[in-house]
């Protein structure tokens, strides 16, 4: 198989577009092609066996209730769980990204299942014990760090085993972070009416660590492999480079806050929209409860959706581009969303926002790698992350103090749609500034 494109990695050898190396030989010996063991696609299965297994923490909703009447936990305390482990993620996510890379993603996913699996046990000890500090501990800190770092595990990787098609490869994966909540929620629920709570985690965490450590186990960057003379011609063409950036050096551009601070918006707005999505639209529109929790499924199975559809698209029109029509179809969608009454048009934008909220996870590996390189692309990643972690307590935190100063969720509504015009001009700025085509 000859490439006719081919990209180029640090060390200036090119890289066709299935992922292989090709290395110039010199000698007789060096000039069977070593064909790669793994499977690509494989590796693609791994990826969304890890995420959708830590993506099941976007169930815990359904948890709320079975926890609150088990233990006589309050709401608050409750749903404080949650927000310690999306706050753990995103802080894991930004200190681990670095050992991500110098131990690669079959140790880091072995790392992140036993995190993982213990805050799974873990918990199901604090509850059987009646601890709130302890669930906290277990699930928010313990299964928080699980939670970051197979967030970044397979990212890197992925990218560099699609070259060419970026935001298909790390869509595919995220996307089983979005879709878990679909799987998960109507699994516990099954679980705790016929086995109860506390074995609901121990049956899960069984689960999930025999997917995640057969998942991580298979996970493999592409090695280098030896190539016949004409390919080791080709591989004399020059090819176009790109500066690889370490962590350190990411984190002095501005580009890198730049990218924060939009991927910290989209959040923010958009995970504030979900935590009151359901009782929103029973108090807007006067949906039935039954009506709102039918939305809310539709809700997750779009999440996941626009994981891979926007992050494909983007590797069409560009990331750059695909951020901007982002903010602009944001900026659109809260504005509207605030005065609207009519059912159907209510829920045809909230469907479109959570499209965009996902597509903001799945295509920031591929705008960073397009901007950084994939040298430490999990290290950078993963600093990148912790927008996610405080964008989890700020968004919902946020939303309910506005609403409940101004009795109104209109007034919170046209904030974010403001914070998006910010977000716009930022991205605009992006793409003003930044040379290389996206």
């Amino acid at each position: 198989m000859y490439c006719t494109m081919n990209t180029a990695d640090r060390l200036g050898n090119l890289i066709d577009p299935d992922g292989f190396y090709f290395l110039p030989v010199k000698n007789n010996e060096q000039k069977e092609v070593l064909m790669m063991k793994k499977n690509k696609w494989l590796i693609v299965l791994s990826a969304i066996g890890i995420h959708i297994c830590i993506g099941s923490v976007y169930a815990w909703s359904v948890l709320t209730k079975p926890i609150m009447q088990a233990m006589g936990f309050t709401l608050q305390e409750t749903t404080w769980t949650f927000s310690l482990a999306i706050l753990f993620l995103g802080l894991s996510a930004g200190f681990l990204g670095s050992y991500v890379e110098k131990h690669g993603p079959r140790r880091s996913g072995l790392v992140s299942t036993v995190f993982f699996g213990l805050g799974m046990f873990g918990t199901a000890f604090a509850l059987s014990q009646h601890s709130l500090p302890l669930m906290y501990l277990f699930y928010g800190v313990i299964g928080g760090i699980g939670l970051g770092t197979g967030y970044i595990t397979p990212v890197s990787t992925l990218v560099k085993w699609f070259p060419n098609n970026r935001g298909l490869a790390t869509g595919l994966a995220i996307m089983g972070f979005g879709f878990a909540s679909l799987i998960a929620g109507p699994v516990m629920q099954l679980l705790i009416a016929k086995y109860g709570l506390i074995n609901n985690f121990i049956i899960l965490g069984c689960i999930y660590m025999i997917v995640m450590t057969a998942s991580s186990l298979y996970l493999e960057p592409p090695k280098a492999a030896p190539v016949t003379e004409a390919k080791a011609k080709l591989a004399s063409v020059p090819a176009a480079t790109q500066t690889q950036y370490t962590v350190n050096e990411a984190m002095k551009t501005w580009q890198f806050y730049a990218l924060w601070w939009i991927f910290f918006t989209n959040i923010t707005c958009g995970i504030g929209l979900l935590a009151v999505a359901s009782p929103m639209a029973q108090e807007v529109i006067h949906m039935t409860p039954l009506a709102a929790a039918s939305m809310v499924g539709i809700i997750g199975l779009l999440n996941g959706l626009g994981r891979i559809v926007w992050s494909t698209i983007s590797d069409y029109i560009g990331r750059r581009n695909t951020y901007i029509l982002f903010f602009l179809i944001e900026i659109a969608a809260f504005y509207l969303l605030a005065s609207v009454s009519d059912s159907f048009l209510f829920q045809a934008l909230i469907f479109l926002i959570i499209t965009c909220y996902g597509g903001g996870f799945s295509c920031m590996p591929a705008y960073l790698s397009d901007l950084f390189g994939t040298k430490q692309l999990s290290a950078i990643h993963g600093r990148i992350l912790t927008a996610w972690g405080l964008a989890g307590i700020a968004g919902p935190l946020l939303l309910s103090w506005i609403k409940e100063t101004t009795n109104s969720y209109s007034i919170t509504l046209y904030f974010f749609s403001g914070c998006f015009v910010l977000s716009l001009l930022i991205a605009v700025i992006l793409k003003l500034k930044t040379q290389k085509s996206m």
